[in-house]
């Protein structure tokens, strides 16, 4: 069996997951990953499912947007290459949050530093509601940082770019930070 990415956008509203599910499964597909997401009232789906050979990609898109047009909803569907899979290196999870006043170029200012050391962001939760208020501008980063990193210079780092951009950004491994909000 091959896979395919699903995805789908639109004004979230009860029903969504299960008409995608509902039409994968009813044309013999295996869904084997699943993120869904509300930002603000959009509803933001991605599913991995693999399919007959049988099933051509057209068709398949066809019958998701005939339940999914009539909801307002966009689905975009795509092959899932095995070829060219990126490796990542030995890592350690961990947890960036930052809290602090809204402004242009928070994500972008601190997704940078995360690229530039090699850190890998396999899941990121902003919440902006604008204003001064810090406990109102959160963002939490679940990342992978390559244990060949040096700790220090990337502490040092982000210690100088929460300066440069005016947050308080904390790093914790993630098993301290599942530990502690367990309390």
């Amino acid at each position: 069996m091959r896979k395919i990415i699903v995805s789908v956008l639109g004004h979230d509203r009860p029903g969504i997951i299960a008409t995608v599910t509902g039409v994968l499964f009813h044309n013999g597909c295996n869904i084997e990953d699943v993120s869904q997401t509300i930002l603000q009232t959009e509803f933001a789906g991605i599913f991995i499912a693999s399919h007959p050979e049988s099933l051509k990609q057209d068709e398949l898109l066809d019958r998701l947007r005939e339940k999914l047009d009539p909801m307002g909803l966009s689905a975009l569907l795509r092959e899932m290459e095995e070829t060219g899979l990126w490796e990542p290196p030995p890592c350690e999870p961990f947890i960036i949050t930052t809290l602090g006043p809204d402004r242009l170029g928070l994500v972008a200012g601190v997704t940078e530093l995360l690229a530039r050391f090699g850190v890998n962001i396999s899941n990121l939760k902003a919440v902006f509601r604008g204003g001064d208020n810090p406990r109102a501008n959160t963002m939490i980063y679940e990342v992978d940082i390559p244990v060949t990193v040096d700790q220090n210079l990337f502490r040092e780092a982000l210690r100088e770019r929460s300066m440069e951009l005016g947050i308080d950004i904390s790093l914790q491994h993630r098993e301290i930070f599942e530990a502690i909000h367990r309390v």
